[in-house]
């Protein structure tokens, strides 16, 4: 099975892509429109600011491509920032894909960023999580999803409840980074291979 890692100019797709590919998955980082519409998976990974990111994939026209995807039911996984983008506005500036409803905020926390290993909470069935409720997973974030609709299927704790993944049919979204999560994030991506196939 193919992935794609959608690239629009963020860091640390090349590690992602490594841990796609030890799922089981034929990886390729490409911003080419066509490949990103009819692969098998979408990936939107990488680390930085959303306002500028979130101008990138406007910019190079893999925006629409990705909202298309959703609205076909076509998987799209967001990993990080790329969780973050599946959303409306960010207090970090910017306009995500929309895809899901609800802003990205500021964390409510006197430790920001949320930085290092925390256990998660599986809060409803999931495929992309099946096997992790109460495993560690490493996180490194300073912005937080809040869904307006009943997408979370985990949480963290972090001086309060914080959104650790969403999913709604073919899209879904892992706060954490499974690339940095030993073998608990090598279970998701390896999950999220079985669930593309399953969409």
């Amino acid at each position: 099975m193919k992935a794609i890692l959608v690239d629009y100019g963020a860091g640390n797709l090349r590690s992602v892509s490594a841990a796609l590919e030890r799922a089981g998955a034929a990886a390729e980082v490409t911003a080419d429109q066509a490949a990103v519409r009819e692969v098998a998976l979408a990936v939107i990974a990488g680390v930085g600011n959303a306002k500028s990111a979130a101008r990138r994939l406007e910019a190079c026209g893999l925006a629409d491509v990705l909202r298309e995807r959703v609205a076909a039911g076509r998987p799209v996984l967001g990993i990080c920032l790329g969780m973050q983008l599946l959303f409306e506005e960010s207090e970090e500036g910017g306009r995500g894909l929309g895809v899901l409803r609800g802003p990205v905020t500021r964390l409510r926390a006197g430790r920001v960023p949320h930085m290092g290993w925390n256990t998660l909470r599986v809060t409803a069935p999931s495929a992309l999580l099946d096997g992790l409720d109460g495993t560690d997973v490493y996180f490194a974030h300073s912005f937080a999803c809040e869904p307006a609709d009943g997408v979370v299927i985990a949480e963290v704790e972090h001086e309060g409840a914080v959104v650790a993944a969403v999913e709604r049919g073919a899209v879904a979204g892992v706060q954490f980074h499974p690339e940095r999560s030993a073998s608990p994030g090598a279970r998701v991506l390896e999950n999220a291979v079985a669930w593309s196939r399953s969409a």
